[in-house]
């Protein structure tokens, strides 16, 4: 697994590119925890490269997410596969999780 992060219209935008899963989730969550500690407000994460989420990475986004609005900050899934899109509506997690068809709605949807 791997992570670029790029600075658009003012916020960051995160790729993910591999598994999200227990093995890449401590990685994950020590790179997001960096963009949290500086308070980062708003954050893109797109998972077009992204083939497969388990628990455990379904855990992280949860905390990541949790974190984030313990300072206020807000975060937006974009390019999310339907079968990982399915796995979070089995879970209920997409009312939690802003899930946009594309990068360019989720980072519209800040403005």
């Amino acid at each position: 697994m791997a992570v670029k992060t790029e600075s658009k219209n003012g916020l960051m935008v995160c790729y993910i590119e591999g598994d999200v899963d227990i093995n890449s989730s401590p990685d994950l969550k020590k790179i997001f925890d960096k963009l949290i500690s500086k308070k980062t407000p708003k954050i893109v994460i797109n998972l077009v490269k992204v083939p497969y989420v388990d628990s455990s990475g379904l855990a992280t986004l949860v905390g990541i997410l949790k974190d984030m609005r313990a300072y206020g900050g807000r975060m937006r899934l974009a390019h999310v596969s339907p079968k990982i899109k399915s796995l979070f509506e089995i879970t209920k997690l997409d009312k939690l999780f802003e899930i946009m068809a594309s990068e360019e709605e989720a980072i519209s949807t800040f403005t």
